[in-house]
Protein backbone atom coordinates (compact mmCIF):
# COMPACT_ATOMS: atom_id res chain seq x y z
CA UNK A 1 0.00 0.00 0.00
CA UNK A 2 1.05 3.59 -0.51
CA UNK A 3 1.78 5.46 2.73
CA UNK A 4 -1.31 7.66 2.57
CA UNK A 5 -3.51 4.69 1.78
CA UNK A 6 -2.10 2.73 4.73
CA UNK A 7 -2.62 5.67 7.07
CA UNK A 8 -6.23 6.13 5.95
CA UNK A 9 -6.86 2.41 6.26
CA UNK A 10 -5.61 2.43 9.85
CA UNK A 11 -7.79 5.39 10.78
CA UNK A 12 -10.82 3.82 9.10
CA UNK A 13 -10.26 0.60 10.99
CA UNK A 14 -10.01 2.41 14.30
CA UNK A 15 -13.16 4.40 13.62
CA UNK A 16 -15.09 1.34 12.49
CA UNK A 17 -14.24 -0.44 15.71
CA UNK A 18 -15.93 2.31 17.74
CA UNK A 19 -12.63 2.78 19.58
CA UNK A 20 -11.34 5.87 17.82
CA UNK A 21 -14.56 7.87 17.86
CA UNK A 22 -14.72 10.98 20.03
CA UNK A 23 -17.48 11.73 22.52
CA UNK A 24 -19.38 13.99 20.14
CA UNK A 25 -19.34 11.39 17.35
CA UNK A 26 -20.61 8.68 19.67
CA UNK A 27 -23.82 10.58 20.06
CA UNK A 28 -23.12 13.68 22.09
CA UNK A 29 -24.91 14.70 25.26
CA UNK A 30 -28.53 13.74 25.64
CA UNK A 31 -29.42 17.08 27.22
CA UNK A 32 -28.26 20.51 26.05
CA UNK A 33 -27.37 22.80 28.94
CA UNK A 34 -29.87 25.58 29.54
CA UNK A 35 -27.27 27.69 31.37
CA UNK A 36 -27.09 31.26 30.12
CA UNK A 37 -23.89 32.74 28.73
CA UNK A 38 -23.37 34.88 31.82
CA UNK A 39 -24.19 32.27 34.47
CA UNK A 40 -21.46 31.15 36.82
CA UNK A 41 -20.11 27.62 36.41
CA UNK A 42 -19.51 26.16 39.85
CA UNK A 43 -16.30 24.10 39.91
CA UNK A 44 -14.94 21.73 42.54
CA UNK A 45 -11.16 21.25 42.64
CA UNK A 46 -9.78 17.80 43.45
CA UNK A 47 -6.05 18.02 44.15
CA UNK A 48 -4.72 21.53 44.77
CA UNK A 49 -0.98 21.00 45.09
CA UNK A 50 1.62 22.24 42.60
CA UNK A 51 -0.18 21.76 39.29
CA UNK A 52 -3.60 21.79 40.92
CA UNK A 53 -2.89 25.29 42.23
CA UNK A 54 -1.87 26.44 38.75
CA UNK A 55 -5.16 25.11 37.41
CA UNK A 56 -7.08 26.80 40.23
CA UNK A 57 -5.44 30.10 39.31
CA UNK A 58 -6.25 29.47 35.66
CA UNK A 59 -9.95 28.96 36.40
CA UNK A 60 -10.00 32.12 38.52
CA UNK A 61 -8.99 34.14 35.44
CA UNK A 62 -12.52 33.59 34.10
CA UNK A 63 -15.40 35.67 35.43
CA UNK A 64 -17.96 32.96 34.70
CA UNK A 65 -16.24 30.46 37.02
CA UNK A 66 -16.92 30.14 40.74
CA UNK A 67 -14.96 27.99 43.19
CA UNK A 68 -17.53 25.71 44.82
CA UNK A 69 -15.30 23.31 46.78
CA UNK A 70 -11.72 22.19 47.39
CA UNK A 71 -10.39 18.68 48.03
CA UNK A 72 -6.93 17.44 48.99
CA UNK A 73 -5.44 14.75 51.20
CA UNK A 74 -2.73 17.17 52.40
CA UNK A 75 -4.14 19.61 54.96
CA UNK A 76 -1.90 22.64 54.17
CA UNK A 77 -3.04 22.52 50.54
CA UNK A 78 -6.65 22.08 51.52
CA UNK A 79 -6.57 25.04 53.91
CA UNK A 80 -4.44 27.13 51.49
CA UNK A 81 -2.00 27.84 54.31
CA UNK A 82 1.70 27.81 53.41
CA UNK A 83 2.72 28.20 57.05
CA UNK A 84 1.31 24.73 57.80
CA UNK A 85 3.81 22.97 55.50
CA UNK A 86 6.34 20.97 57.49
CA UNK A 87 10.03 21.88 57.24
CA UNK A 88 10.99 18.46 55.87
CA UNK A 89 8.41 18.85 53.11
CA UNK A 90 9.76 22.30 52.25
CA UNK A 91 13.32 20.97 52.07
CA UNK A 92 12.39 18.08 49.80
CA UNK A 93 10.05 19.93 47.45
CA UNK A 94 12.64 21.29 45.04
CA UNK A 95 10.88 24.65 45.17
CA UNK A 96 7.63 23.19 43.84
CA UNK A 97 5.30 24.28 46.62
CA UNK A 98 2.37 26.53 45.69
CA UNK A 99 2.16 29.95 47.34
CA UNK A 100 -1.59 29.47 47.88
CA UNK A 101 -2.31 33.20 47.90
CA UNK A 102 -5.55 33.04 45.90
CA UNK A 103 -8.54 34.98 47.18
CA UNK A 104 -10.96 32.16 48.04
CA UNK A 105 -13.77 32.67 50.57
CA UNK A 106 -13.20 30.79 53.82
CA UNK A 107 -16.70 29.33 53.66
CA UNK A 108 -15.95 27.36 50.48
CA UNK A 109 -16.54 23.68 51.25
CA UNK A 110 -13.39 21.62 51.88
CA UNK A 111 -13.04 17.84 51.71
CA UNK A 112 -10.30 15.28 52.23
CA UNK A 113 -12.20 12.55 50.37
CA UNK A 114 -13.13 13.43 46.77
CA UNK A 115 -16.23 11.25 46.97
CA UNK A 116 -17.75 13.68 49.45
CA UNK A 117 -17.09 16.56 47.04
CA UNK A 118 -18.87 14.69 44.25
CA UNK A 119 -21.94 14.40 46.49
CA UNK A 120 -22.27 18.21 46.55
CA UNK A 121 -25.28 18.79 44.28
CA UNK A 122 -24.57 22.38 43.25
CA UNK A 123 -21.21 21.56 41.61
CA UNK A 124 -21.36 21.67 37.80
CA UNK A 125 -17.82 20.52 37.00
CA UNK A 126 -14.64 19.32 38.65
CA UNK A 127 -10.98 19.99 37.97
CA UNK A 128 -8.72 17.02 38.75
CA UNK A 129 -5.10 17.88 39.55
CA UNK A 130 -4.18 14.88 41.70
CA UNK A 131 -1.23 12.48 41.20
CA UNK A 132 -1.63 10.50 37.99
CA UNK A 133 -2.58 7.16 39.55
CA UNK A 134 -5.81 8.78 40.79
CA UNK A 135 -7.07 10.30 37.52
CA UNK A 136 -9.02 7.30 36.25
CA UNK A 137 -11.16 6.64 39.32
CA UNK A 138 -11.84 10.31 40.01
CA UNK A 139 -12.80 11.06 36.40
CA UNK A 140 -15.10 8.05 36.12
CA UNK A 141 -16.76 8.76 39.47
CA UNK A 142 -17.18 12.44 38.55
CA UNK A 143 -18.86 11.51 35.26
CA UNK A 144 -21.16 9.11 37.08
CA UNK A 145 -22.01 11.89 39.54
CA UNK A 146 -23.14 14.09 36.64
CA UNK A 147 -20.15 16.45 36.66
CA UNK A 148 -18.21 17.66 33.64
CA UNK A 149 -14.47 17.15 34.06
CA UNK A 150 -11.17 18.91 33.41
CA UNK A 151 -8.46 16.32 34.13
CA UNK A 152 -4.76 17.08 34.08
CA UNK A 153 -2.28 15.12 31.96
CA UNK A 154 -1.04 12.45 31.83
CA UNK A 155 -4.54 11.08 31.72
CA UNK A 156 -3.74 7.66 33.22
CA UNK A 157 -1.08 5.25 34.42
CA UNK A 158 -2.37 2.34 32.29
CA UNK A 159 -3.89 1.89 28.84
CA UNK A 160 -6.91 0.05 30.28
CA UNK A 161 -7.74 3.00 32.54
CA UNK A 162 -7.92 5.32 29.55
CA UNK A 163 -10.38 3.17 27.65
CA UNK A 164 -12.58 2.85 30.76
CA UNK A 165 -12.62 6.63 31.10
CA UNK A 166 -13.64 7.13 27.47
CA UNK A 167 -16.47 4.65 27.94
CA UNK A 168 -17.64 6.39 31.14
CA UNK A 169 -17.77 9.82 29.51
CA UNK A 170 -19.71 8.41 26.57
CA UNK A 171 -22.13 6.53 28.82
CA UNK A 172 -22.87 9.56 30.98
CA UNK A 173 -22.76 12.22 28.23
CA UNK A 174 -20.18 14.32 30.05
CA UNK A 175 -17.91 17.03 28.65
CA UNK A 176 -14.29 16.18 29.47
CA UNK A 177 -11.15 18.20 28.73
CA UNK A 178 -7.71 16.58 29.10
CA UNK A 179 -4.97 19.02 30.10
CA UNK A 180 -2.79 18.65 27.01
CA UNK A 181 -2.92 22.39 26.54
CA UNK A 182 -0.92 22.58 23.31
CA UNK A 183 -4.24 21.62 21.74
CA UNK A 184 -5.30 25.21 22.52
CA UNK A 185 -2.23 26.69 20.82
CA UNK A 186 -3.15 28.41 17.52
CA UNK A 187 0.30 27.77 16.00
CA UNK A 188 0.09 24.02 16.54
CA UNK A 189 -3.47 24.13 15.23
CA UNK A 190 -2.19 25.92 12.13
CA UNK A 191 0.58 23.38 11.60
CA UNK A 192 -1.85 20.49 12.05
CA UNK A 193 -3.61 21.76 8.93
CA UNK A 194 -0.63 22.90 6.86
CA UNK A 195 1.73 19.95 7.40
CA UNK A 196 -0.65 17.16 6.28
CA UNK A 197 -1.40 19.25 3.17
CA UNK A 198 2.27 19.11 2.18
CA UNK A 199 3.82 22.27 3.64
CA UNK A 200 7.25 20.63 4.06
CA UNK A 201 6.63 17.59 1.89
CA UNK A 202 6.44 14.11 3.37
CA UNK A 203 7.38 13.90 7.05
CA UNK A 204 9.67 10.97 7.84
CA UNK A 205 10.74 11.85 11.40
CA UNK A 206 9.60 13.95 14.35
CA UNK A 207 11.90 14.35 17.36
CA UNK A 208 11.44 15.73 20.88
CA UNK A 209 13.37 15.55 24.16
CA UNK A 210 12.95 16.13 27.87
CA UNK A 211 16.33 17.30 29.19
CA UNK A 212 17.16 17.95 32.85
CA UNK A 213 20.62 17.33 34.29
CA UNK A 214 19.82 15.85 37.72
CA UNK A 215 23.36 14.49 38.29
CA UNK A 216 24.46 13.30 40.78
CA UNK A 217 21.73 12.93 43.43
CA UNK A 218 18.40 13.53 41.63
CA UNK A 219 15.45 13.20 43.99
CA UNK A 220 17.77 11.93 46.73
CA UNK A 221 18.06 8.76 48.77
CA UNK A 222 15.61 8.87 51.66
CA UNK A 223 14.72 6.38 54.40
CA UNK A 224 11.17 5.26 54.96
CA UNK A 225 9.51 7.19 57.76
CA UNK A 226 6.17 8.19 59.18
CA UNK A 227 4.17 10.55 56.97
CA UNK A 228 3.39 14.07 58.15
CA UNK A 229 0.37 14.22 60.45
CA UNK A 230 -1.25 16.54 57.92
CA UNK A 231 -1.11 13.96 55.10
CA UNK A 232 -3.51 11.04 54.69
CA UNK A 233 -0.96 8.61 53.24
CA UNK A 234 -3.43 5.75 52.81
CA UNK A 235 -5.76 7.94 50.77
CA UNK A 236 -2.84 9.39 48.80
CA UNK A 237 -1.85 5.84 47.75
CA UNK A 238 -5.42 4.93 46.84
CA UNK A 239 -5.51 1.99 44.39
CA UNK A 240 -1.74 1.46 44.56
CA UNK A 241 -0.24 -1.05 47.06
CA UNK A 242 0.34 0.05 50.63
CA UNK A 243 3.97 0.93 51.25
CA UNK A 244 5.97 3.00 53.80
CA UNK A 245 6.11 6.74 53.30
CA UNK A 246 9.20 8.52 51.98
CA UNK A 247 9.74 12.28 51.82
CA UNK A 248 10.89 12.00 48.20
CA UNK A 249 7.59 10.55 46.99
CA UNK A 250 4.88 12.92 48.19
CA UNK A 251 3.72 15.57 47.86
CA UNK A 252 5.75 16.42 44.71
CA UNK A 253 8.38 13.89 43.61
CA UNK A 254 5.99 11.06 42.74
CA UNK A 255 6.71 11.58 39.03
CA UNK A 256 10.00 9.69 39.44
CA UNK A 257 8.22 6.60 40.78
CA UNK A 258 6.76 4.18 38.22
CA UNK A 259 3.79 3.25 40.40
CA UNK A 260 2.48 6.81 40.37
CA UNK A 261 3.73 8.34 37.13
CA UNK A 262 6.82 8.66 34.93
CA UNK A 263 8.70 11.39 33.11
CA UNK A 264 7.65 9.71 29.88
CA UNK A 265 4.11 10.44 31.06
CA UNK A 266 4.82 13.82 32.60
CA UNK A 267 6.69 15.34 29.64
CA UNK A 268 6.61 12.79 26.85
CA UNK A 269 2.84 12.88 26.54
CA UNK A 270 2.93 16.62 25.72
CA UNK A 271 5.41 16.14 22.90
CA UNK A 272 3.91 12.93 21.54
CA UNK A 273 0.48 14.57 21.45
CA UNK A 274 1.66 17.66 19.58
CA UNK A 275 3.79 15.58 17.19
CA UNK A 276 1.09 13.12 16.21
CA UNK A 277 -1.42 15.99 15.83
CA UNK A 278 0.83 17.85 13.38
CA UNK A 279 1.72 14.61 11.55
CA UNK A 280 -1.96 13.58 11.34
CA UNK A 281 -1.28 10.24 13.01
CA UNK A 282 -3.41 8.30 15.49
CA UNK A 283 -1.32 5.55 17.05
CA UNK A 284 1.96 3.72 16.42
CA UNK A 285 2.11 0.14 15.21
CA UNK A 286 5.59 -0.57 16.54
CA UNK A 287 7.52 0.60 19.61
CA UNK A 288 11.07 0.02 20.84
CA UNK A 289 12.94 1.62 23.73
CA UNK A 290 16.35 1.67 25.40
CA UNK A 291 17.48 3.12 28.69
CA UNK A 292 17.77 2.73 32.43
CA UNK A 293 19.06 4.31 35.60
CA UNK A 294 22.61 4.70 34.38
CA UNK A 295 24.10 7.66 36.21
CA UNK A 296 21.87 9.49 38.71
CA UNK A 297 22.14 7.92 42.18
CA UNK A 298 18.73 8.32 43.78
CA UNK A 299 15.60 6.37 44.77
CA UNK A 300 13.81 6.71 41.45
CA UNK A 301 12.17 3.70 39.83
CA UNK A 302 12.17 5.23 36.32
CA UNK A 303 15.13 5.75 33.94
CA UNK A 304 17.46 8.72 34.06
CA UNK A 305 18.18 8.05 30.38
CA UNK A 306 15.71 6.75 27.82
CA UNK A 307 15.20 6.75 24.06
CA UNK A 308 12.03 5.47 22.42
CA UNK A 309 11.05 5.08 18.77
CA UNK A 310 7.43 4.92 17.65
CA UNK A 311 6.79 3.71 14.10
CA UNK A 312 3.57 4.49 12.24
CA UNK A 313 1.85 2.40 9.57
CA UNK A 314 2.66 5.24 7.16
CA UNK A 315 6.36 4.63 7.70
CA UNK A 316 7.08 7.80 9.67
CA UNK A 317 8.95 7.73 13.00
CA UNK A 318 8.41 9.65 16.22
CA UNK A 319 11.49 9.73 18.48
CA UNK A 320 11.42 10.85 22.09
CA UNK A 321 14.40 11.07 24.43
CA UNK A 322 14.37 11.53 28.19
CA UNK A 323 17.80 12.74 29.29
CA UNK A 324 18.05 13.48 33.00
CA UNK A 325 21.80 13.05 33.35
CA UNK A 326 22.92 15.77 30.90
CA UNK A 327 22.04 19.32 29.91
CA UNK A 328 21.91 21.53 26.85
CA UNK A 329 19.49 21.58 23.89
CA UNK A 330 19.16 18.53 21.65
CA UNK A 331 17.42 20.31 18.77
CA UNK A 332 18.40 23.41 16.80
CA UNK A 333 16.94 26.80 17.70
CA UNK A 334 16.12 25.62 21.26
CA UNK A 335 13.03 24.00 19.80
CA UNK A 336 10.85 21.49 21.64
CA UNK A 337 9.92 19.48 18.51
CA UNK A 338 11.56 19.01 15.13
CA UNK A 339 9.62 17.80 12.08
CA UNK A 340 11.80 16.61 9.18
CA UNK A 341 10.18 16.72 5.73
CA UNK A 342 11.30 16.18 2.15
CA UNK A 343 10.91 19.92 1.38
CA UNK A 344 12.12 21.34 4.71
CA UNK A 345 12.18 21.14 8.48
CA UNK A 346 9.95 22.73 11.11
CA UNK A 347 11.04 23.70 14.62
CA UNK A 348 8.50 24.61 17.30
CA UNK A 349 9.33 26.63 20.42
CA UNK A 350 8.52 25.77 24.03
CA UNK A 351 4.76 25.33 24.42
CA UNK A 352 4.48 26.31 20.75
CA UNK A 353 5.74 29.85 21.39
CA UNK A 354 7.00 29.99 17.78
CA UNK A 355 7.63 27.91 14.73
CA UNK A 356 10.47 28.23 12.25
CA UNK A 357 10.56 26.62 8.82
CA UNK A 358 13.81 26.06 6.92
CA UNK A 359 14.20 24.71 3.38
CA UNK A 360 16.00 21.43 2.82
CA UNK A 361 19.23 21.12 0.86
CA UNK A 362 19.37 18.56 -1.97
CA UNK A 363 21.34 15.48 -1.06
CA UNK A 364 23.00 12.72 -3.03
CA UNK A 365 21.41 12.20 -6.46
CA UNK A 366 18.65 14.72 -5.54
CA UNK A 367 17.30 17.37 -7.91
CA UNK A 368 16.40 20.68 -6.23
CA UNK A 369 13.63 21.33 -8.76
CA UNK A 370 12.01 18.00 -7.93
CA UNK A 371 12.36 18.54 -4.16
CA UNK A 372 10.97 22.10 -4.44
CA UNK A 373 12.35 23.33 -1.09
CA UNK A 374 9.91 25.25 1.07
CA UNK A 375 10.41 28.97 1.69
CA UNK A 376 11.96 30.02 5.01
CA UNK A 377 9.39 31.31 7.48
CA UNK A 378 9.10 32.26 11.13
CA UNK A 379 6.01 32.98 13.23
CA UNK A 380 5.52 33.80 16.90
CA UNK A 381 2.48 33.03 19.02
CA UNK A 382 0.40 35.94 20.26
CA UNK A 383 -0.43 35.93 23.97
CA UNK A 384 -4.06 36.46 24.90
CA UNK A 385 -3.02 37.15 28.50
CA UNK A 386 0.14 39.33 28.35
CA UNK A 387 0.56 39.28 32.13
CA UNK A 388 0.94 35.49 32.14
CA UNK A 389 3.72 33.15 30.99
CA UNK A 390 3.32 31.15 27.79
CA UNK A 391 2.57 28.00 29.80
CA UNK A 392 -0.09 29.71 31.89
CA UNK A 393 -1.52 31.41 28.77
CA UNK A 394 -2.19 28.02 27.23
CA UNK A 395 -3.61 26.71 30.50
CA UNK A 396 -6.05 29.63 30.74
CA UNK A 397 -7.06 29.26 27.08
CA UNK A 398 -7.54 25.52 27.52
CA UNK A 399 -9.76 26.17 30.54
CA UNK A 400 -11.69 28.76 28.53
CA UNK A 401 -12.41 26.13 25.90
CA UNK A 402 -13.61 23.74 28.61
CA UNK A 403 -15.96 26.31 30.17
CA UNK A 404 -17.37 27.21 26.74
CA UNK A 405 -17.97 23.54 25.95
CA UNK A 406 -19.82 23.07 29.23
CA UNK A 407 -22.29 25.67 27.97
CA UNK A 408 -22.51 24.51 24.35
CA UNK A 409 -22.05 20.77 25.02
CA UNK A 410 -19.57 20.64 22.15
CA UNK A 411 -16.43 18.50 22.12
CA UNK A 412 -13.39 20.04 23.84
CA UNK A 413 -10.07 20.78 22.17
CA UNK A 414 -8.61 17.69 23.84
CA UNK A 415 -11.45 15.27 24.48
CA UNK A 416 -10.95 11.99 26.30
CA UNK A 417 -10.33 9.89 23.20
CA UNK A 418 -7.60 12.29 22.07
CA UNK A 419 -6.07 12.41 25.55
CA UNK A 420 -6.21 8.64 25.91
CA UNK A 421 -4.54 8.02 22.57
CA UNK A 422 -1.71 10.44 23.34
CA UNK A 423 -1.21 9.20 26.91
CA UNK A 424 -0.99 5.64 25.59
CA UNK A 425 2.32 6.58 23.95
CA UNK A 426 3.87 6.90 27.41
CA UNK A 427 2.57 3.52 28.52
CA UNK A 428 3.70 1.80 25.33
CA UNK A 429 7.17 3.28 25.71
CA UNK A 430 7.47 2.26 29.36
CA UNK A 431 6.27 -1.26 28.58
CA UNK A 432 8.73 -1.60 25.69
CA UNK A 433 11.56 -0.61 28.03
CA UNK A 434 10.36 -2.93 30.80
CA UNK A 435 10.17 -5.92 28.43
CA UNK A 436 13.33 -4.99 26.48
CA UNK A 437 11.59 -5.82 23.24
CA UNK A 438 10.30 -4.35 20.00
CA UNK A 439 6.56 -4.44 20.38
CA UNK A 440 3.93 -4.65 17.66
CA UNK A 441 0.80 -2.72 18.64
CA UNK A 442 -2.78 -3.21 17.49
CA UNK A 443 -4.33 0.27 17.93
CA UNK A 444 -7.84 -0.96 17.19
CA UNK A 445 -8.02 -3.61 19.92
CA UNK A 446 -5.33 -1.94 22.05
CA UNK A 447 -3.28 -5.09 22.48
CA UNK A 448 0.27 -6.15 21.68
CA UNK A 449 0.47 -8.68 18.87
CA UNK A 450 3.77 -10.30 19.76
CA UNK A 451 4.34 -10.24 23.52
CA UNK A 452 2.13 -11.69 26.26
CA UNK A 453 4.38 -10.24 28.97
CA UNK A 454 3.74 -6.77 27.55
CA UNK A 455 -0.03 -7.34 27.47
CA UNK A 456 0.10 -8.22 31.17
CA UNK A 457 1.43 -4.70 31.82
CA UNK A 458 -1.52 -2.89 30.23
CA UNK A 459 -3.14 -2.67 33.67
CA UNK A 460 -2.60 -3.66 37.30
CA UNK A 461 -4.76 -5.00 40.13
CA UNK A 462 -6.12 -2.19 42.27
CA UNK A 463 -5.70 -2.32 46.04
CA UNK A 464 -9.02 -3.07 47.74
CA UNK A 465 -11.54 -1.55 48.18
CA UNK A 466 -10.78 0.47 45.04
CA UNK A 467 -12.08 -0.92 41.77
CA UNK A 468 -12.20 0.31 38.18
CA UNK A 469 -15.38 -1.68 37.46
Amino acid sequence: MKDTTRRNFLKSAVAASGVGVGLQAIGGPAVISARGANDKIRVGFIGVGNRGSQLLQGFLEHDDCQVAALCDVYEPYLQRDFSMIEERVRKGSGGRLPKMDEKIPRNVARYKDYRRLLEQKDIDAVCIGTPDHWHALQTIHACEAGKDVYVEKPLTVTVVEGRKMVEAASRTNRVVQVGLHRRSNPLYRELSTLVPSGLVGEISVARAYRISNMYPYGIGVNPTTTPPNTLDWDLWLGPRPMRPYQDNIAPYKFRWWQNYSSQMGNWGVHYCDASRWVMNEEAPVSISAHGGQFIVKDDRTIPDTMEVIFEYASGALLIFGQYEASGGPAIHHNAEIEFRGTRGNIYTGTNGSFYKIFPTQPGQFADAEVIDPVAEKEKEAKLDYPNLSMNQNLTVQHIRNFLDCIKTREQCSCDLETGHRSTSYAHLANIALATKSRLEWDPVNEKFLNNDQANALLHYEYRKPWSLD
